[in-house]
């Protein structure tokens, strides 16, 4: 029968059947060995055949997964250069939590989460969440931020989960979809989906007094159901996100703003740093990409 995969915990997902019911599920050995370059050959939003293995346990073995319309990955934490980490599968979109205080997210992480989503055909969703601790800087920092990313297409949302400012509007937006939900630990991802569902009661956490950060309250990826026909996948508080699969000279290309342009340039291999003739720096210097995220360019091509 054919099932969906709602969590993974490395050696065991948890599986929905077409008919809801819920089963604990392994997969045969077959999937940890051939060409599988992910520390995981089976994440959360697959699409799984499975056999009945014991019906009183709740038990069933995957046999089969079928073939993704999309998947977001990250470098696998203990190998580092050599694996990637697939994150979730199947996703109609992504919604990034941030926020410009306790703890702020820099827009560095910001724009390596837009370039792994482009780079997998996903849109996405900014939010700035904790309006309700904002001040004038912090209200001009957002303005910062919102001017620059809805200029080049990306939706850019205020939120406040303590008062409830723009939750409604951001609820409305999930009907119908599976949607992704990221973010630095402590932003309010965990505690936006308790807001939508009390039943699943996930465990938040404060943020950390003596460092500013967010603590860590989920370990694995995990899929929902939300009201009407939508799908949430809460996924574990990521400090960093290292790109995978993505060369110098293909980067660019998941700068929507760069995208355009690239065919003006002198050379058809150039990284637009020092190369004469750059049609993006020449749009950087009329004012038509934003410097800010030309720095970010530039410091996640030092890092590739």
């Amino acid at each position: 029968m054919k099932a969906l995969v709602y969590k993974s915990t490395g050696s065991w997902y948890q599986v929905k059947d077409d008919q809801g019911k819920k089963w604990n599920a392994r997969i045969k050995g077959v999937f940890k060995i051939g060409n599988i370059t992910s520390t995981n050959p089976i994440a959360v939003g697959d699409w799984v055949q499975v056999e009945l293995e014991n019906e009183l346990e709740g038990t069933v073995t995957i046999t089969h997964i079928e073939d993704r319309d999309n998947y977001i990955a990250r470098s696998s934490p203990h190998k580092k250069g050599k694996q990637h980490h697939i994150v979730a599968s199947n996703i109609d979109q992504a919604i990034l939590f941030a926020t410009v205080r306790e703890p702020r997210t820099s827009q560095g992480f910001i724009d390596r989460f837009l370039v792994m989503a482009e780079a997998y055909h996903i849109p996405v969703i900014l939010v700035f969440n904790k309006s309700d601790l904002y001040e004038e800087k912090e209200y001009a920092i957002f303005e910062h931020y919102q001017s620059m990313y809805e200029k080049i297409g990306y939706p850019v949302h205020l939120t406040s989960l303590q008062t409830g400012e723009g939750v409604d509007g951001l609820i409305a937006m999930l009907d119908g979809k599976t949607t992704l939900i990221s973010g630095h630990s402590g932003v309010g991802k965990s505690s936006f989906i308790n807001l939508m569902s009390p039943d699943f009661a996930l465990r938040t956490q404060d943020v950390s007094g003596w460092s500013g950060k967010g603590m860590h309250t989920t370990t694995f990826a995990e899929m929902f159901d939300i009201k009407g026909s939508g799908k949430i996948i809460d996924t574990p508080g990521i400090r960093e996100l290292g790109l995978v699969d993505i060369g110098k000279t293909e980067l660019s290309h998941y700068f929507r703003e760069m995208r355009p342009l690239l065919q003006d340039c002198q050379f058809n291999n150039c990284l637009h740093t020092n190369e004469p003739g750059c049609a993006v720096k020449q749009a950087v210097r009329d004012g038509i990409i934003h410097e800010d995220r030309y720095v970010s360019y530039y410091n996640l091509l030092e890092g590739i």
